[in-house]
């Protein structure tokens, strides 16, 4: 109680947040596990090629994507709560099924399923059809990738919903990019721990086991953390009035419980505004994480625990990305926008800093750290993009149509990074067999500057067909 009467508002909505934060740190690490181990202990095990990582990447995004359309209306139907526990659920199951794609792929070629890792190993050492290991290997992985996809699919729908329920319009933005920096925090400790746990605690196995382990410990502290504002005890009255503010005397509260049909969220041009955003620049963020490691390892010939110091560098200058939250609020507060302006003003600013990506090729002959700083700042920008292009569903519909909405655009998000994945694989291995030319580049590198380019432009025609299709702000009111 404060002196003048007034109660102190509680600021429980910040521990929801920092729950959404640990979920998606936890998401990241998961993802991450195998673009750090593939090059030094899955190659010389199963003999991939960039082609086969590409494939197995590629069908994760996919079924990420076809995952996410009915991932967010999965969590709008079964509500906040109960969606993110199935969600962290399946997808830390896959995450351990991938320690056992070993033991798996040595079972289906000798027969003999009952054996440890280490078994697994020998076994197929002894194993003259080279081929058929790596197919067999790449069908189990990717049979893995897929649960590992569906699960993952359902963290974004539900955490924007949670932020949608838990936060006003005004802080969905910050709020967003602060649970979104989990994807950073993830991606930072990913390769400051995961090769040396590879390397020196028992293989890649384990460290799949470990890695996915802290799933289920997350779902432990969800259940007694997590309850809607309104019935939740440690929510006081004025935090509750604070999180409602943008409802009262809004005249279509009634319909807040209302759930949108699935085909008319296609109808609305700010459905298709926020998946071509999503499409569009998706695919660079997962290239930066699933392929940076690689990058290191061919064009620099670092090993996995050399490149540590250089991705961990990357990932924490992409922290920046907390500013994405705080500009639109300064365009909100201080020049008296509407959100969606704000937002949209911020997202241009952010558009162009990935342009410096055009640079990361050509500079990268001076020093490795060209290149790790270069894309830490575009990833940055990402984060800061990302995190706004959330939040302006939440800024025109409904809390009963926001995960489904998410979804949508998550799908159209992972089919980019479908293709950026695959393509890539593909590339990459013709450039190093053809020794292609482009640009000054030869081989393998020539391919990574066509990427780098396509990664710089994409955000700014995202954005330029995002502000065609919907150019001032209107709120869904129909539903």
């Amino acid at each position: 109680m404060l002196a003048n009467g007034n109660v102190k508002m509680t600021n429980y909505r910040w521990v929801v947040c920092s729950m959404l934060f640990f979920a998606t740190t936890i998401n990241y690490l998961d993802r991450q596990v195998l673009s750090l181990t593939w090059k030094d202990h899955i190659v010389p095990e199963f003999h991939w090629n960039n082609t086969d990582y590409g494939n197995i990447t590629s069908i994760f995004s996919l079924v990420y994507a076809v995952s996410m359309l009915f991932a967010g209306r999965f969590v709008d139907w079964l509500g906040t709560k109960k969606g993110f526990l199935w969600a962290i659920f399946i997808w830390s199951i896959g995450a351990c099924l991938h320690a056992l794609c070993g033991i798996a792929t040595s079972g289906w070629i000798t027969g003999d399923w009952f054996v440890s890792f280490a078994g697994a190993k020998e076994s197929l050492k002894q194993v003259s059809d080279t081929v058929l290991v790596t197919t067999t290997s790449v069908m189990f992985f990717i049979f893995a990738r897929i649960v590992l996809a569906i699960g993952e699919a359902g963290n974004f729908p539900a955490a924007i919903k949670a932020t949608a329920e838990y936060f006003p319009k005004k802080d969905r933005g910050f709020a967003t990019s602060i649970f979104n920096a989990g994807a950073t925090i993830g991606a930072m400790a990913a390769p400051a721990t995961i090769p040396y746990i590879a390397k020196y605690w028992g293989g890649w196995e384990i460290t799949f086991i470990i890695i996915g382990a802290l799933g289920f410990i997350w779902m432990g502290l969800w259940i007694f953390i997590f309850k809607k504002p309104e019935e939740h005890p440690k929510v006081n009255k004025e935090e509750l009035s604070y999180i409602q503010q943008d409802d009262i005397g809004y005249t279509e509260h009634s319909v807040q419980t209302k759930r949108m049909p699935f085909l008319q969220a296609f109808k609305y041009k700010q459905t298709w505004a926020f998946a071509v955003g999503k499409f569009m620049t998706d695919g660079v963020w997962w290239f930066f994480l699933f392929w940076m490691p690689a990058y290191l390892s061919s064009v620099y010939k670092l090993s996995g625990t050399e490149s540590a110091i250089y991705l961990t560098v990357l990932y924490a200058i992409t922290l920046l990305s907390i500013i994405g939250g705080w500009l639109p609020t300064f365009f909100v507060e201080k020049r008296g926008m509407n959100p969606y302006s704000g937002r949209m003003r911020a997202m241009l600013i952010f558009a162009f800093i990935p342009l410096l990506a055009l640079l990361a090729q050509p500079l990268g002959y001076y020093s490795v750290w060209v290149p790790v700083i270069i894309v830490g700042i575009a990833g940055a920008a990402h984060q800061a993009w990302s995190a706004n292009i959330f939040s302006t569903v939440g800024d025109m519909f409904p809390k009963s149509a926001v995960a489904t909405v998410t979804g949508i655009g998550g799908m159209a998000g992972g089919i980019g990074s479908y293709l950026i994945n695959k393509g890539s694989g593909v590339l990459f291995d013709y450039a190093e067999k053809t020794q292609m030319k482009f640009f000054g580049f030869e081989g393998i590198e020539s391919g990574y500057f066509i990427i780098f380019s396509i990664c710089s432009i994409a955000y700014l025609i995202g954005w330029v067909i995002m502000k065609s299709l919907v150019p001032h702000y209107k709120v869904i009111t129909d539903i």
